[in-house]
Parts: structure tokens; sequence; C-alpha cells
């Protein structure tokens, strides 16, 4: 009995040597030396490389920032608390990637992919790295499609193009927001993928932002990353790259995105606290040296692809909030030179309520008549001119000089103008509508109108334009040909009798 035992204990210990394989797994392991507001200093990472995953104890989850000579400094990505200085840390060897997907379209997500809306778990097509160079000059092709706005002001005097970096900036409550809404809006049917990236917001302003989209149906082609003021300052910093990222993915495929940062200047701030934190040295004005190269890697993300890759687009929206209208201090001055133009908007004229309040001369697009249809192009050559002119003679006229005729038509063509690129909230306008009242303000049909009548007489003739059998095949032409209808007799005659029936 014993000898059929040491039998049976003798073949499986053969088994077991001939089953036995030499895997040895190596594991890059480190030591927690200090912890606190979101940041770990970890020694023994020696292999460590910037922007890799690290992984602390109860599931937290770290990146690598500073590579120190004897030390490791990371960024958490979860609860800090959990963290205590002894903890062991293990490199994963891999760079922090989040999750993409069409799923994600029509969700709030936090910067990591993780849902905030309560809707379920969303399945990931792919995973892509948060940091990434951006595209070469030779793979993309030039900006030469609009993105219409539906804002009057912008498409006339502001043209943005798909694949264009178009920076908004002034003072705090002046309207930012609301125009990067309001441009989201208007892609509703135009094929566009929307992204809205709310950096230390209140979270109260993320809700009012998700309603207004849902309410106008424009979450079925949005999504939400939200990083609210409640957040850490890392997850801040994460926000704008999680959102360009997801952004990528739909370039990638051919499809056009846009996407719009609220607000950079919160993002400075949160990098700032981190560089302190990790002890970085700091530039002028107490930022940290490189907060450049944090938002040029951002934003130069922004393209549009040549054919070869499909053509597909990411136009970028940054917000910038300026300290009473001052654009020369340091964040602005930075993201201005990244971007191809700025949209400023003006406390004073918000505040006489000219909205949107944009300044026609600090305002600029670098794109220009590219991103223009050519029936928008062809009505907007002198409103800037227009504009600026009005605002002289407006300075002028303050010290009670008797005018000239001629100088009286320019300052009441001016009072026009301003009236007519005043336009409501959430109230985007088609270009066709865009166009035709625009045609009607350069060629002199408005001169004859009351000021106080300007804004009935544009909303009656809009109605006018949906109801009539003249107006339907107008507007009609401009849509299909995108540009003026080739004989302008007609519409010409259109226009004096829409006036003659104006009351």
């Amino acid at each position: 009995m014993s000898n059929i035992n040491l039998s049976e204990i003798s073949n499986l210990i053969k088994k077991q040597i001939e089953a036995y394989k030499d895997d040895i797994k190596t594991e890059t392991i480190g030591t927690v030396v200090s912890v606190g507001d979101g940041i770990a200093i970890i020694h023994g990472l020696d292999n460590a490389m910037s922007s890799e995953l690290l992984i602390f104890p109860n599931d937290v989850y770290g990146m690598v920032q500073n590579l120190e000579s004897d030390s490791v400094g990371a960024i958490l990505l979860g609860d800090s608390s959990k963290v205590r200085e002894g903890d062991i840390v293990k490199c994963t060897g891999k760079i922090l990637n989040i999750p993409v997907g069409e799923d994600f379209i029509g969700r709030i997500i936090d910067p990591l992919g993780l849902p905030l809306d309560g809707k379920g778990a969303i399945e990931a097509k792919d995973y892509r790295p948060i940091e990434k160079k951006a595209t070469g000059v030779m793979d993309r092709s030039s900006v030469n499609t609009p993105l219409q706005t539906g804002i009057k002001a912008l498409d006339a005097l502001v043209p943005i193009g798909r694949g264009q970096r178009e920076l908004i900036i002034g003072d705090r409550q002046t309207g930012k927001t609301s125009i990067a809404v309001d441009t989201i809006l208007n892609q509703k049917g135009k094929d566009v993928i929307c992204i809205y990236v709310a950096i230390g917001q209140k979270q109260s302003t993320v809700e009012d932002v998700y309603e207004t989209l849902k309410s106008y149906g424009a979450m079925d082609y949005s999504i939400i990353v939200s990083a609210t003021a409640s957040n850490p300052a890392p997850v801040l910093y994460l926000a704008p790259y999680s959102g360009v990222t997801l952004a990528e993915y739909f370039m990638y495929q051919g499809k056009d995105c846009l996407i719009v940062y609220d607000d950079l200047s919160k993002h400075a701030v949160a990098y700032r606290e981190l560089s302190l934190l990790l002890h970085r040295p700091p530039g002028r004005e107490a930022y940290p040296g490189d907060v450049f190269y944090l938002h040029s890697r951002l934003l130069e993300r922004a393209a549009k692809l040549s054919a070869e890759l499909g053509g597909g687009s990411i136009t970028a929206l940054p917000i910038i909030e300026t300290q009473a209208g001052d654009i020369s201090a340091y964040i602005p001055t930075n993201v201005i030179s990244i971007t191809d133009g700025q949209i400023f908007l003006q406390s004073d004229s918000f505040y006489k309520g000219i909205r949107p309040a944009i300044n026609a001369g600090l305002s600029v697009s670098r794109v220009g008549g590219a991103a223009q249809t050519k029936a928008i192009k062809k009505v907007s050559g002198t409103l800037r001119l227009d504009l600026a002119s009005y605002r002289e003679l407006e300075a002028f006229t303050q010290f009670g000089s008797d005018l000239d005729a001629s100088t009286k038509a320019r300052l009441d063509r001016g009072e026009r103008t301003v009236e007519i690129l005043k336009q409501g909230l959430h109230e985007t306008i088609p270009f066709e509508k865009e166009s035709v009242i625009l045609y009607c303000l350069v060629n002199g049909y408005l001169d004859t109108i009351a000021v106080k009548d300007i804004l009935r007489f544009e909303h009656d003739l809009y109605r006018d334009l949906d109801l009539t059998e003249a107006g339907k095949a107008i507007t009609e032409e401009i849509r299909t040909t995108k540009a003026l209808p080739q004989d302008l007799d007609r519409l010409n005659a259109y226009i004096l009798d829409f006036k003659k029936r104006f009351n």
C-alpha cells in the first residue's frame, strides 16, 4: 500500500516538473514618500515614463508628471485620501488612455470617460492616448468650409471655418458661453459632432448647458465632458485633453467636430496649482514657464485633415476670461498667439443691450473669406468699415458739432448696422436668411425704416421668406448655390414688395 502511495506521489511530482515554466514576471514598484492636494511623490520608479498610468492601493490611479533624479511626481486621478505614505505603487507600462466611440454621443462624462448622467455604462469602441502629437502640416488641408454659427455678427464679420481655432475672449458675464452654445445649436442637421468641455464651471452651469442642448435636440450630436469647480486640479487639468481625444476619434473617421473649451483660464489656474505643488519653477506672473506649451499642444490638435486621411476636421472654440477687458495679460496673449483669430466681447456693449457684444475692431478671423459662403461674403464686405466709421463718428458727435448730410447718412447707416447685428439668445438664423437681411442693409433698403422698427422688420421678413412662394424660391436658391440669386432684380423686386407690405 505504501508502495502505491509513493508511486502516485512520484508521478505527481514528475508531472509538476514537466509542466513547470520558468516565466519570471517583473514589476516596477515604488513607495509613496509624500501625498497631499492630489499630488503623490514616489521613490523607486526608476523606469517610469512621462504620462504613464500608475496603480495605487484602493483602486486609485495616477499619472506621472515629474521625472526627478531620485523620485517621481504624479497626479492622482481619484480620492487622494485613500493614498497613504509608504503605500506600494505599480507602473503599468501604458500611457494614460481614455475610452472613445459613438456611444459617447448624447452623454455627460468625466475626463476619464466615466458616465456622470446616471444612464449606465458606455461601451467603448477603442482607447486612445490622452496626449498625442498634433497632426503634421503635410497631413492637413486648408480651411475652406464654413462652420455656420447662425449668429449674424460672427458669420459676417468673424467667419469660422471647419478646422479653425477661434478664441472667444471677454470679461465674465459678457455672453462667451452663450455664443459657444448657440454655435452648437446651429450644427443641427449639419453632420457635425459637438463636444462641450466644462473646466472649473459650477455644477449648475453645466446642468443649464445640458438642459439647453437637450431642449433644442442638440444632445443627439453632442458630448459634455464635465470637470466642475468641485473636482480636484488634476481632473481639471485632464478635461480638455480628454475632449480633444474624443474629437480626434471622430476626425480620423472623416467626420467634422466642434469642440468648446469653457474655459482655458481656469485650466491654466489648475495647471499652475499642480506645477507649484510639484515644485516646478514658476515663470513670469508666477505662472509656470511652460504654460504656453500647455495650451499650444492642446489647440494644435485642431485641424482639417487632407483628403487622403478622410478630410475630417476639429474646430476649436477656446474661451478665455479677461480682467477688466485686458487682452494683453499673460494667458490671453498666449492663446491669441496660438489661435487663428479671436472674438472679443466688450462689457460696455453688453450692458448697453448690444448682444452679442462683439467688438468689431478687436475681433478678427485670420481665415477670413475662405470660411464664408459666397452669399455672406458678398454682403458683408463693407460691414466692418461701416461699423468702424460709425464708432469714430459717434465719439466725435458727442461734442455737439453740426453734421453735414454725408456724415449724418453714415451715422444713420451705422445705427442700423448695430441694430441689425443684435440677436436674441438661442435664436440662430440660417445663412440664407442672414444673406437676405444683410443684403437689405448694405443696399440701403433699411435706410427708410425707423431704427426702433428694424428688428420687427427683420422678424417679419424671415416669416415672409418662409410663407410666400417668392420668398421660398429665393432662400432655396441661396441654400443650394451658397450664393446670392443670379437674377438680383428678382431679389430687389421681392424686397421692395415686402417693404410696401410692411407696416
